[in-house]
């Protein structure tokens, strides 16, 4: 009721609100009310004033101990004794670096590494970053990685602090589930304890885990547990070292986060709604009973939010007594629940396209074949390549810069395709692939190409493989082998790559990118924006840009700032499935997480073809195209945030895999957009390299 009334007096004056508040009356702290947004923290008093309380980044989650306050940030942990004089409280922690390129001459910003979740227990806190977890004593003065819950790849998501009555340290990876380390303990090593988490299907993994919880229910410290892509929750039996479901909406997919159990209650934010149940119940039941708190929610949604202020968390004190304690409301990951206000995001969005062969496009009859395709299938949006896979420039460059580091290859004519485009209505995205460039690597007796450390010249990757000499293929390089009846054949992987620590790299490209936008392109795609990933000698590849500090995750993100400063047309990116599929960049430096804030549109390559030929092949196995569409989907956008709109590539091709060999025809095209669609992703694109397009339906809107 407390919280009701609160909303009520706050409500006339939040609906009022424009832009990012300005300072006005001040608090009593602590506050009824605490906003985290994009632009810091503010306070809400019950006359609706709101008062700055911290402007250093943005604030995701805070968090409430027994004297203090603490924030998890964009620029780390922020503490406080009295919510108005904070001290960052980084110490310890690892630094991302950032290269900036400015008229010819380069700079650094150092940033803490992007921090995944972060919680308190006393005096003790933890925190998640994506390969490690890092723990305090001594309420975040000092840090101390305790390693990662997993070694084979990125990926930590959430953590938790727990007296059991021994110091407990819970984590969970994206890929291997929940694991806890007691770090008194000597040898102390992170343990799997994912007994009862429901798997994804088809493999031997736990699905995420999105938060982990400690709190005293019933009079015992208990640890629950959400999971992110299914509507589940778990109650931990320490003593078994097994999970128990204790709610679950039986649903395919669907995102529970923001797990807080306090004050007699469960809380979580879920897609559109914030739930809550009585925590006692559970003494009776194993199973709780959760009502949408729709009060809450539109709290939530009358609290400012556009695209220059958007909440990302609220905590609320004081709204309840149940006998001696106090209840409190904390509920981050408020992007479920916001809308997206990104103005590039809304004109990227509806768009249903393939992808157009640049020679195909320069003659008119090939041409006219695809814009009848386009017409007959309903679609809206062509990508085509300005700058292909061998760094072929197809167009006739205006800018000099670009035409001394390009070459120009069978050149569309430009300006009459747009056009023709815009008269028909057609949506037009440049791709640009970014760093798989031949003919740059080429430049310059090889300035800009990633180097082979072993042989002293630009990189290739190959892959070796001994056969009898009678075996050896014609066209493979034969190499001699310690076995005289057998030799090396050893076959180069079709791709050449320049440095992505480059600055002059990125500016090749973003000065591509600008000439397309002005000259008329509605959207600019980057392809091939990671490292490569393929090669018997990838321990060989030598990067001579990268300056101290730097790693591919920062790379990426400075590519793509440096991208983003110029160009303010719509952004889209390519990314591998997995990548969108799992929160890890695992390789390829393609974060979706933090890639996210920095362009507008993500497509991932969900191909079915490229996935262990088992993975969702359940029966009926020949609706796997449409369950990797349906829950790929929805797991890249809940890992961007909502930030990014998501607009996966179809496979429209047939490749000689298992899987395709016995299923592939036009239902397997036609499933992969049904699931796209009831997914609720506003677009899609179909892929073909040849431009046969003869498997692509008329797509009625029908699901299933």
């Amino acid at each position: 009721m407390i919280f009701f009334l609160l909303f009520a007096l706050c409500l006339p004056a939040m609906l009022n609100a424009e832009t990012a508040p300005e300072k006005s009356v001040p608090l009593t702290v602590p506050a009824p009310l605490l906003i985290g947004a994009d632009s810091g923290l503010y306070a809400l008093a019950k006359n609706g004033g709101l008062e700055t309380l911290w402007a250093g980044g943005s604030v995701k989650k805070i968090i409430r101990g027994e004297d203090y306050w603490a924030l998890l940030t964009s620029n780390g942990i922020a503490f406080s004794t009295d919510c108005k004089n904070w001290e960052m409280r980084n110490n310890g922690l690892p630094v991302k670096r950032i290269k900036v390129y400015e008229n010819g001459r380069k700079s650094f910003i150092n940033i803490v590494q992007e921090i995944k979740d972060f919680e308190c227990s006393g005096d003790m806190m933890a925190l998640a970053m994506k390969d490690a977890v890092y723990f305090s004593r001594d309420k975040g003065v000092s840090w101390k990685s305790i390693g990662s819950p997993s070694s084979r790849t990125d990926g930590v998501k959430a953590v938790a602090v727990a007296e059991l009555p021994e110091v407990t340290v819970f984590a969970s990876h994206s890929v291997y589930g929940v694991s806890c380390l007691q770090p008194d303990k000597r040898g102390a090593i992170w343990t799997e304890i994912n007994a009862g988490i429901e798997k994804l299907e088809t493999t031997g993994n736990p699905d995420e885990v999105s938060d982990i919880a400690v709190a005293v229910v019933n009079g015992k410290t208990t640890v629950f547990a959400s999971q992110t892509f299914r509507r589940r929750l778990y109650r931990l039996d320490w003593e078994r070292r097994r999970f128990d479901v204790i709610w679950s909406d039986e649903s395919v997919f669907g995102v529970v986060d923001s797990l807080q159990v306090n004050g007699g209650s469960f809380r979580f934010v879920q897609d559109n709604v914030i739930m809550e149940a009585d925590a006692t119940s559970l003494s009776n039941s194993r199973q709780l009973v959760f009502t949408p708190r729709m009060d809450m929610l539109a709290f939530i949604k009358a609290l400012p939010n556009n695209v220059s202020w958007t909440p990302n968390c609220i905590f609320i004190t004081n709204i309840a007594k149940k006998g001696a304690e106090e209840q409190t409301v904390g509920l981050s990951e408020l992007w479920l629940v916001n809308e997206e206000h990104n103005p590039r995001v809304k004109t990227a969005a509806g768009k249903a396209g393939l992808y157009l062969p640049a020679n195909q496009a320069v003659a008119a009859p090939t041409l006219d074949r695809h814009l009848d395709l386009i017409a007959d299938r309903g679609l809206n949006m062509v990508v085509i390549d300005m700058k292909d896979d061998y760094g072929r420039l197809r167009f006739i460059p205006n800018d000099p810069s670009i035409a001394v580091k390009g070459r120009v290859s069978n050149p569309l004519e430009l300006d009459t395709f747009l056009a023709t485009m815009k008269e028909r209505g057609i949506y037009t995205v440049a791709r640009i692939v970014a760093f798989k460039d031949p003919e740059l690597a080429k430049k310059d007796g090889g300035k800009y190409a990633v180097w082979d450390g072993w042989n002293n010249k630009p990189w290739q990757g190959y892959y070796d493989r001994k056969v009898k000499k009678a075996d050896a293929g014609a066209g493979a390089v034969i190499l001699p082998s310690n076995d005289p009846d057998y030799v090396i054949e050893r076959t180069y992987v079709d791709e050449v790559w320049v440095d992505p620590y480059s600055e002059e790299v990125w500016e090749y490209n973003a000065a591509i990118a600008q000439e397309l936008q002005n000259r008329g392109f509605d959207e600019i795609q980057f392809d091939y924006i990671r490292f490569p990933t393929d090669g018997d000698n990838l321990a060989a590849a030598r990067y001579r840009w990268q300056d101290s500090g730097m790693d591919k995750d920062s790379a990426i993100l400075s590519f793509l700032r440096h991208v983003r400063a110029r160009i303010s047309a719509p952004i889209s990116i390519d990314i591998y499935g997995a990548n969108g599929w799992y929160r890890t960049g695992a390789r390829t430096g393609q974060e979706v997480e933090l890639l996210a804030p920095y362009v507008d549109v993500i497509c991932p390559m969900y191909y079915p073809s490229h996935f262990e030929q088992t993975f969702l092949a359940q029966q009926p196995a020949e609706l796997r195209p449409y369950r990797i569409y349906h829950i790929g989907t929805g797991r890249t956008t809940a890992i961007a945030r909502k930030q990014a709109l998501i607009r996966p590539w179809a496979q429209a091709f047939y490749l000689n895999v298992s899987y395709d060999r016995r299923y592939y025809n036009k239902d397997y095209v036609r499933r992969q957009i049904e699931g796209v669609n009831s997914a609720g992703a506003p677009g899609y694109t179909y892929w073909n390299n040849s431009g046969r397009y003869d498997d692509v339906p008329k797509f009625t809107g029908e699901s299933g």
